[in-house]
This record gives C-alpha cells, sequence and structure tokens, in this order.
C-alpha cells in the first residue's frame, strides 16, 4: 500500500514534463517527486500508437518498482495513447494524465477561433478527436508542430532554429487566433517566441498548472499528501549529464506566465 512519503513519479517522452513539474513542485512543496524522461526513444510524437503505448508501459512498470503513490503521464502523447490501460494495469495506483486545455479555449472563447499545437501522434488519437466533439462551439485549427520537441531536448528553445520552426507554422495565423493551446509539454518552453509571433492579444493556454492542482486533490483525498521538507529526482534513460544538466535548469528557470486549467484525465 502507497504511503504519504512515498514519491509522486512524473514522466515525460524527454525533458517536456519539466514546464508540468514546476507546477506539481509549486503546488506540494513538501512531495519528493521522482522524474523520469526517456529522452533516448524521443519524440514520441511521431511514433505509432503501439510504440508509445509500450514504451510508456515500460517506464510505467519501471517507476511502479521505485515506491510510488501516483504516477503522472506529463506527456500529452503518451496520455492519449496509454492512460487508459495503464490504470487497468494499475488500477491501485493514482495516474494522472494531461491533454489539450481545448476545453477551457473554447469556454472562454465561444465562437471563437482556437488553435492547438500538438504532436501529430496527439492530434490523430481517439482522444483528441473526442475532445474536439465537446469543444463544438469554435473552430478549432490543428497545427502540429513536427520538429519542435526535438529543438527543445537539445536545449534550443529559445534558438534562431525555434523561431524559424515557429514562424513557419504560426505567421499565417498571427492575427486570426484568440487562443492557442499547447498541447505538448514541451512547447511552453518555446511561450516566449510563440507570444512573439502571434501577439499578446492571443491566450496562451497549456494544462500543466490545473493538472498539478488536480494531483494534489487526487492525493487529499486519499490522505496521501506529505509536509516537507521536499525533493526532486531527476532521471533519463540516456544516462546524459547534459539533459540532466538542462532539466535541472529549465525546472529552476524564472516561472513564466502560464494560463490552464486541469483538462486531463
Amino acid at each position: 500500500m502507497p504511503n504519504k512519503n512515498d514519491y509522486i513519479a512524473v514522466f515525460d517522452s524527454g525533458v517536456g514534463g519539466i514546464s508540468v513539474l514546476r507546477h506539481l513542485r509549486r503546488e506540494m512543496p513538501g512531495e519528493r517527486f521522482l522524474y523520469f524522461g526517456d529522452s533516448a526513444n524521443a519524440p514520441y510524437g511521431t511514433r505509432p500508437t503501439e510504440q508509445i503505448q509500450a514504451l510508456t508501459t515500460a517506464a510505467a512498470e519501471m517507476l511502479m518498482g521505485r515506491g510510488i503513490k501516483a504516477l503522472v503521464l506529463a506527456c500529452n502523447t503518451a496520455t492519449a495513447a496509454a492512460a487508459k490501460s495503464l490504470r487497468l494495469r494499475f488500477p491501485d495506483t493514482i495516474i494522472i494524465g494531461i491533454e489539450p486545455a481545448l476545453k477551457l479555449a473554447a469556454d472562454r472563447f465561444p465562437g471563437g477561433t482556437v488553435g492547438v499545437m500538438a504532436t501529430p501522434a496527439t492530434l490523430r488519437e481517439g482522444k483528441f478527436a473526442r475532445l474536439m466533439e465537446r469543444c463544438d462551439q469554435c473552430q478549432v485549427v490543428k497545427l502540429p508542430a513536427p520538429g519542435l520537441v526535438e529543438l527543445v531536448e537539445a536545449g534550443k528553445a529559445d534558438s534562431h532554429e525555434t523561431e524559424q520552426l515557429l514562424r513557419q507554422l504560426l505567421q499565417p495565423w498571427e492575427g486570426k487566433l484568440d487562443a492557442i493551446v499547447l498541447g505538448c509539454t514541451h512547447y511552453p518552453f518555446a511561450r516566449d517566441m510563440i507570444r512573439k509571433l502571434l501577439g499578446r492579444e492571443c491566450a496562451i493556454l497549456d494544462g500543466g498548472h490545473g493538472t498539478a492542482i488536480h494531483t494534489r486533490r487526487r492525493l487529499e483525498g486519499e490522505d496521501l499528501l506529505r509536509e516537507g521538507p521536499g525533493e526532486v529526482i531527476i532521471e533519463n534513460s540516456t544516462d546524459d549529464p547534459k539533459l540532466i544538466a538542462l532539466c535541472h535548469r529549465l525546472l529552476e528557470d524564472r516561472e513564466q506566465d502560464e494560463e490552464g486549467a486541469y483538462h486531463g484525465s
């Protein structure tokens, strides 16, 4: 049985889930977090669903053996492909998934136009199609962003290369979007550049903050919240010290203004 001192595991296909870990740590500073990024197999977003499920399940099994009380899938792609099967496989563990904050955007901008930046895998899953059906009060524009995950993984979120990629993707929509939803946890690290290209009048939404609140509520409901001191362990499937250092830098960077409510499962 889990206890209060067990870890909250946070899983992502690479470094992107650090954007969610920042919110989790701020919401629950007394918790022990075990972050695992699978950068050796990143990006997940261009892989077939069966591969994503297999990789996510293998990571979850490894983390379950480390003594955890909850697993946060801080990866939209992994959530879409594997959250349901993981809950069936591990029914006694709290498993929190994340998905694009499209419902929040639709509620805030009824009749408006909302762009959803996400990996090709997230956008093709049935889970996203069902989410779109619930948000038919606005026009949804799918904006797949292949290559952006790799740039963030390389520590180039603020680079000229990233600006070029985003300019090609977003410039046709400048002044035409009421909101853009960041449907991959890597993307918040390029938030400043996205804002520069789309303008401050375009709301930028993601589910990181709300996912942290939902995780805290689930732990409260099971009487599993811990009171400090907190701890963060960061591991990666590559064992590359540069990637570990990048994760720590991203975790400690000044928090950008971020909007979003829980729209996960």
